[in-house]
């Protein structure tokens, strides 16, 4: 039996830890200077928008470690000494280990803008951010966002919800064009802009202004503006958390380098989630990818490997989702932003602006590549199954009804993509198959 520590309570670590005891009795240990519990940090955003309370963020109960002799420990690792395997906490308690595991998360980024330091500026990650959100609200006569990404669109709407206005200001020409491609962007930018929100496109951050007390008035932007504020949300991406690594001998870069074994140079130590850099990225993935689904693989791959099932990391068909206020966002497997030379892209678009399905496949061999879906919810396992057996399109057509995931009632918008299909595709139209509904019946 092995001593495993464990740095960091969210997704990654608690996932490795909850499967390394389904498949072993290694003693395990969490360290988390953040909460004492692990919670659901997508989630933070409808506790400060009273959908819930703090307490229904814990997915497990306070039972759940004891029970599991999963060892919990609330403190902030300062050192890391790899020759003697230990580490020094801010304690002053010094804990030894077997096998290290650095799960450290991310922070939010700055850009050294004049006055980021501010009271009133931050950014919303963590549970501490949220509470000091909460703390300063009631003083908010506005709220000003920095960054249009998902971060910029949640603590949007959580002003929103308080009846706080919102300027959001936003570097480029559409809402997150540098992910989205143009249709689905522009759905998104009227969508925001339809909340009364004060949307600023094209639009960057000079510096943060203050009061005579240090708190933060105003900002400037590089046009010249000076926009009124109380508060200031920056939410232009995050990088991990590794400072507490300097000097340890761990090589880092901007996070922690593994292999696809997710062990690092040092034996004995990996490291997983927000933090882990790959230094040879599996194919289509980027170096660092700070999504909870991965965490949440990367556990479950590691706690595997070490508990004697040794195999590489092999993330499967790239997914994400998100929700834009009402509109739900769902990606799955490969859809750039612009059709590539050797791509086709299936469009369909509601009327109303407020639903879309899109397809990308390859010209050549037709086989689907990816999924888009704005306001449609399709099934995770009949997507991925498409892309990763090379499903032809008209194939997928055929049988598009299998993936959707809305409810029974809900109007089903798979034949107007089928129809646009056949209008681009005359010569060789597809029909749709039929579907079994429950118990045989049709």
């Amino acid at each position: 039996m092995k001593k495993i520590v464990i740095i960091g309570n969210g997704i990654a670590g608690v996932t490795l830890a909850q499967q390394v005891r389904r498949l072993s009795n290694h003693s395990l240990l969490i360290i988390s200077s953040e909460t004492d519990y692990f919670f659901s940090r997508t989630a933070l955003m409808y506790v400060y928008m009273g959908h819930l309370r703090a307490d229904q963020l814990k997915p497990v109960e306070d039972w759940y470690w004891p029970e599991n002799q999963i060892e919990l420990k609330r403190d902030y690792v300062m050192q890391v000494n790899t020759t003697q395997k230990q580490l020094q906490l801010q304690s002053g308690e010094t804990i030894s280990y077997d096998i290290l595991v650095i799960a450290s998360g991310s922070k939010s980024n700055t850009f050294n803008w004049p006055g980021q330091n501010l009271a009133g500026v931050q950014g919303l990650y963590s549970w501490q951010d949220l509470e000091t959100m909460e703390a300063i609200t009631p003083k908010v006569k506005r709220a000003i966002v920095v960054g249009g990404g998902l971060i910029g669109i949640e603590l949007t709407e959580m002003f929103l919800s308080r009846c706080i206005p919102v300027t959001f200001l936003v570097r480029e020409k559409s809402f997150w064009s540098s992910v989205l491609p143009a249709e689905e962007s522009a759905m998104v930018t009227r969508h925001i802009q339809s909340h009364h929100v004060d949307l600023r496109l094209e639009t960057e951050l000079a510096e943060i202004l203050p009061d005579e007390a240090g708190q933060v008035r105003a900002v400037r932007t590089k046009k010249g503006e000076e926009i009124a504020g109380e508060f200031v949300g920056l939410a232009v991406g995050v990088h991990p958390n590794i400072d507490f690594l300097k000097n340890s001998g761990i090589a880092l870069d901007k996070g922690v380098l593994v292999n696809a074994f997710f062990e690092t140079n040092v034996p004995d130590v990996y490291a997983i989630g927000d933090c882990a850099q790959y230094v040879n990225p599996p194919t289509g993935r980027k170096p660092v990818e700070p999504l909870w689904y991965a965490g949440r693989q990367h556990g479950e791959a590691l706690a595997h490997n070490l508990c004697g099932q040794k195999t590489p990391y092999q993330p499967g068909v790239w997914f994400n989702s998100a929700k834009f206020f009402d509109i739900e966002y769902q990606v799955y497997g490969e859809v750039n932003r612009e059709p590539q030379p050797d791509e086709a892209h299936l469009y369909w678009e509601h009327p109303k602006g407020k639903k879309s399905i899109r397809i990308c496949y390859d010209k050549a061999s037709n086989r689907v590549k990816g999924f888009n879906l704005m306001g449609i919810r399709y099934r995770h396992d009949v997507c991925a199954r498409w892309i990763k057996s090379n499903t032809p399109i008209q194939e997928v057509l055929k049988n598009l009804r299998q993936a959707n995931f809305d409810p029974e009632f809900f109007k089903r918008y798979e034949p107007e993509l089928l129809r646009q299909y056949n209008q681009l595709h005359p010569s060789a139209p597809i029909t749709a198959n039929k579907v079994k509904k429950l118990f045989g019946l049709k």
